[in-house]
């Protein structure tokens, strides 16, 4: 397949050929993205100064997604392509040496959800993302995926993954160590998500254009939002609520409350984000005056291993209907013990997307697309990380 005839026809700021011809001058640091969903790892990569030459793409829904949100002149990325299309059948070399290379192969074979047949699943993608890598051989590589890729029964097939990578792609045994690897496990409430989303990051830096440093330290913290909420009451303030009975605190609050009474001392950093929080000034869905994508879904019905998230924690992670029921568990429970489903602003909210993001589709689309999404403030920390090796070694523009 040519590549250069896959993507759409969409009109861009300038093309890939563009891009390696500005040089240092144009300080841009390009990224390809495999897999790239709805363009929430794109959002927080292009917050930490990468800019997208290319998003590749194998759902149409989704990519109309990218298309929407991504193609505007005015939008802050710049994108040479949008190509739909099974990554299989793409020649990386067009983008050869690259400054990232950046994705989420499909994680369903590593799923705790799933059958978990690992690298004999069809849609193990693993093998492709190093492949790129090895074409393009990047400045860094950042690739994202569930945290069910550390158990213990794929620790063999992920050593397999890492010591590809840390070849630059040669899966030859004895071929020479090109990058500096890290397995990165993290959840996205650390870092500003309103969200409580477990993934593992696997990153890399070419050795010849940086020297690694440790993954940022968390910003955020359930133990100073349970400070803010049980200890100075700052929480409730905030929101011009009543503080309510103690009786109704998490067990996991009330583990974290004991740990912050010892030692007396109000929490460094950030509380976590809840979903009071992120849906602060939305109002109730489906008001005259909404936000787009803020409409009414619906009562949602709740059973065990089936139940919503809280008001004043971060959302339990978004879901791509993997119950069976278009949007999983993704809903909200009231302070009667009813539920509704999120809207689909709501779920943006939750992933780190801005108000004038849309998905395309319907709302069970949309909630798919931001299912399988990955967190922009997460993709940020990541890219800024990234970005300060590559810039502290000089490398960043060359």
């Amino acid at each position: 397949m040519d590549f250069h005839q896959s993507f759409f026809s969409v009109q861009r700021p300038f093309s890939s050929t563009d891009l390696a011809s500005r040089g240092t001058s144009a300080k841009v640091l390009d990224c390809v993205e495999l897999f790239a969903g709805c363009g929430a790892m794109a959002y927080g990569l292009n917050k930490a100064a990468f800019r997208h030459a290319c998003m590749v793409e194998v759902n149409a829904q989704a990519c109309n997604t990218l298309i929407s949100n991504f193609s505007d002149s005015d939008h802050e990325s710049v994108t040479a392509s949008i190509v739909s299309t099974n990554v299989r059948s793409v020649d990386w070399t067009s983008f050869e040496n690259a400054c990232l290379v950046a994705g989420g192969p499909p994680c369903q074979p590593f799923s705790n959800a799933g059958k978990s047949e690992g690298e004999n699943d069809e849609r193990d993608m693993w093998p492709e993302a190093i492949r790129a890598v090895r074409e393009i051989q990047p400045k860094a590589f950042l690739f994202e995926n569930v945290k069910g890729l550390l158990r213990a029964g794929f620790s063999e097939y992920l050593g397999r993954i890492v010591r590809s990578l840390e070849r630059g792609g040669d899966v030859a045994a004895g071929a020479p160590e090109r990058y500096s690897v890290s397995v990165i496990p993290v959840n996205a409430a650390d870092y500003g998500a309103a969200q409580k989303r477990d993934r593992v990051l696997i990153a890399g830096v070419r050795l010849d254009a940086g020297v690694f440093a440790p993954f940022p330290r968390p910003t955020h913290s359930l133990e100073r939002l349970v400070w803010d909420k049980w200890c100075d009451g700052e929480y409730w303030a905030r929101h011009g609520l009543e503080r309510p009975d103690p009786a109704t605190m998490s067990r996991a609050e009330r583990a974290a409350l004991k740990n912050v009474l010892r030692s007396s001392v109000k929490p460094a950093g950030l509380p976590w984000q809840t979903c009071r929080d992120a849906f602060a000034g939305l109002g109730e869905p489906g008001a005259s005056n909404c936000t787009q994508g803020h409409e009414w879904r619906g009562v949602a019905r709740q059973y065990p291993g089936h139940s919503g998230s809280s008001w004043d924690l971060p959302a339990k992670a978004l879901k791509a209907g993997v119950h069976g029921v278009p949007g999983g568990e993704n809903m909200v429970v009231n302070s009667d013990g009813t539920a509704r489903y999120f809207t689909v602003r709501e779920a943006c909210r939750l992933q780190g997307l801005p108000d004038n993001f849309m998905p395309t589709g319907s709302w069970s689309q949309g909630m798919r697309q931001l299912g399988n999404a990955v967190p922009a403030q997460l993709a940020e920390v990541a890219g800024r990380w990234l970005v300060g090796i590559l810039r502290d070694s000089g490398h960043a523009y060359r």
